[in-house]
């Protein structure tokens, strides 16, 4: 009765309409979340699987390390461990496309170990490059595989910064580019591309604009590139535009493309830039918003704010670099959530990144 007489007066629609409105918001909020979490399960009680039910998060990254207890592993342990949790987090989501991440590119960085019994001995990109094509096409499918065989789908790589600081140690120092020329080295990562899409991998290309002419450590602070970056680090980018699934953007600041805020949270950089002049369309991923050059300098709630108004869809919360930081998935939604409702950050922004992040995980459905 009382239902009807609600209808009557043209009050229950609205009301209705408001409800569907904000869970439909909350969901496409939490598509924009990559988050890092402890445990090597993902029973339906763990706190992860009830956020992903709960949140709709769109995107994990795994780690091996674990900063908390150096003698326990953080997420990977075993082969059969890896397979089962990644099958136990595609269970929790909604949509059976979690995007489940590593940083896999060989050399120093990669998650999957020979300790956990997997190869682990993939080799760094500078060494990649001394390689013929048919074997460098063997060696990043042989990665593929490895990493589909245990469900993950998502490869935070290739690195595509230019090779041209020596006294760089982030890039330079552990060999992780393909060297100096900008044309050679959207070539191998074209490659590495075509390698991991053969099993069903997404990739992400890294760190817009150009990691490698630094000389700091974004991981630990402020890194200022402004007389040292060089307009030819975009090249690859533009080169790769319509081939790259993601472009990740890194924390560095450079004077010459925003007089204020880092890549990562530049509207000029990555909306203008990126997208505007180099004519990328697809997703664009921060790099761990909680690495030092953020974290020391922003507060969450303004990172969060700038990384979204700047045109980010995909935010990286690791809870990875600091065991007192670790971010819950409720702060952060309902953080989102408050400066949309406080008109700091707009409705567009969420349903154009949540589209760009939809487009992207069709991509799954197509090569599986």
């Amino acid at each position: 009765m009382i239902k009807t007489f609600l209808i009557t007066l043209g009050l229950a629609l609205p009301i209705v309409s408001m409800a569907t409105q904000t869970r439909s918001l909350e969901h496409k909020v939490g598509q924009m979340l990559m988050l890092g979490f402890h445990g090597t399960t993902a029973t339906p009680k763990s706190q992860i699987c009830k956020d992903i039910k709960l949140y709709h998060v769109g995107a994990v990254i795994l780690f091996d390390y674990n900063p908390v207890n150096k003698k326990e592993p953080k997420n990977i342990a075993t082969k059969s461990q890896l397979k089962r949790l990644t099958a136990q987090l595609q269970k929790c989501s909604s949509d059976g496309k979690l995007l489940i991440a590593v940083d896999q590119e060989g050399g120093k960085v990669q998650r999957l170990k020979s300790k956990y019994g997997f190869y682990g001995k993939f080799p760094k990109s500078s060494d990649v490059v001394k390689m013929d094509q048919s074997q460098i096409r063997a060696t990043y499918t042989k990665m593929s595989a490895e990493l589909a065989s245990v469900g993950i789908n998502y490869d935070l790589a290739p690195v595509v910064d230019l090779d041209i600081n020596i006294k760089n140690h982030v890039i330079h120092g552990l060999g992780r580019s393909f060297g100096k020329d900008p044309q050679l080295v959207a070539s191998y990562a074209s490659t590495f591309i075509d390698a991991m899409h053969s099993h069903g991998v997404l990739t992400s290309l890294k760190h817009f604009p150009g990691h490698g002419s630094s000389v700091g450590d974004t991981h630990k602070g402020f890194v200022d590139v402004t007389h040292l970056w060089k307009k030819v680090e975009l090249a690859p980018y533009k080169l790769l535009k319509d081939k790259a699934d993601t472009v990740m953007v890194a924390h560095v600041f450079n004077k010459k493309l925003d007089k204020k805020y880092p890549a990562s949270l530049s509207y000029s950089t990555i909306t203008k830039l990126l997208r505007g002049k180099l004519g990328y369309h697809g997703v664009v991923i921060t790099d761990d918003l909680q690495m030092g050059a953020i974290s020391k300098k922003y507060g969450l709630r303004n990172t969060l704010k700038l990384a979204i108004n700047a045109g980010d869809d995909i935010l990286l919360i690791g809870n990875q670099l600091d065991p007192k930081k670790v971010k819950s998935t409720k702060v952060l939604v309902e953080m989102i959530m408050g400066l949309i409702q406080a008109g700091e950050v707009k409705e567009e922004s969420i349903n154009k990144a949540y589209q760009r992040i939809q487009k992207l995980k069709a991509k799954l459905t197509a090569r599986l």
